[in-house]
């Protein structure tokens, strides 16, 4: 740690009061904690249509051998190979970053993984990856810190809150990279 004094926000209240001040437009449906890709799925299924609408999305905190930190943001229904993705991204062998450096460096716990954690990477050591078909959608959702809840908002607004941290992604087909 650099001491840096930037307090993390930690509560999806806390990120969501940030994010309105910010400017950035989103929509919050609160829920039970989902902790799977298929528990989220499953709770959805009973969602009005419109809050269905847009991508739903799964994230990776991985580290590499050379202790380089990497998020990965990708549809929720996309098949990734681990063990294939080093090579496109420019990394060394991937593997999960543990408990406690997510909380150092992105201030959320295991199965609340989001990419809104990014305001919390004051140090910039993540390295961003967006999953190129993600970006076709118009609407994005991601746990907004917390995984109680899920925050829907546009490409563009997302794209912007990424720029706001100071987070500039790779974007990349990461199926047709890893092939």
């Amino acid at each position: 740690m650099t001491g840096d004094a930037t307090p993390k926000l930690t509560t999806s209240a806390a990120f969501l009061a940030w994010a309105a001040a910010q400017g950035i437009a989103h929509q919050t449906r609160t829920h039970p904690a989902l902790h799977t890709v298929e528990e989220a799925q499953g709770h959805r299924a009973s969602w009005p249509e419109a809050a269905r609408q847009g991508a739903f999305c799964k994230n990776l905190f991985l580290k590499d051998k050379k202790g380089r930190l990497w998020l990965i943001v990708t549809l929720e229904e996309r098949e990734l190979k681990l063990n294939n993705l080093a090579k496109p991204l420019g990394s060394a062998r991937l593997s999960f970053g543990n408990a406690e450096l997510m909380w150092e460096v992105l201030g959320v716990r295991p199965g609340s993984v989001t990419p809104f954690a990014l305001v919390n990477d004051h140090e910039h050591r993540v390295t961003v990856v967006l999953d190129a078909p993600m970006l076709a959608h118009e609407r994005l959702n991601y746990h907004p810190l917390e995984n109680t809840a899920t925050t829907a908002l546009s490409r563009d607004d997302f794209m912007a809150f990424l720029a706001l941290t100071g987070h500039r992604p790779m974007i990349v087909d990461l199926v047709a990279a890893a092939g």
